[in-house]
């Protein structure tokens, strides 16, 4: 069974657009929200995300895995894969 996979995005961060083209990349489905300007939705993922405001946001089974930087990390470190799997 393949994992959920959320993302709370900005359209123009290039962060987000880099975390996404991975899962892309890796034929990920995953469920993005687009948070422009949107501060409701920004408190309601920082309250997902244990405090942190920043975006992208990642969850997987809703598990807060971080950003960009967190995903490309997990990827490389050869972890991405099992998470995604389990």
């Amino acid at each position: 069974m393949a994992a959920n996979v959320e993302i709370y995005t900005w359209a123009s961060c290039p962060f987000c657009l880099r975390a996404k083209a991975l899962l892309t990349q890796k034929d990920i489905p995953f469920t993005e929200y687009s948070i422009d300007g949107d501060e409701d939705a920004r408190d309601q993922m920082a309250q997902r995300a244990n405090g942190k405001r920043s975006v992208p946001q990642i969850f997987i089974d809703d598990h807060s895995i971080g950003g960009c930087d967190e995903l490309y990390a997990l990827e490389k470190d050869g972890k991405l894969d099992a998470m995604l799997s389990s």
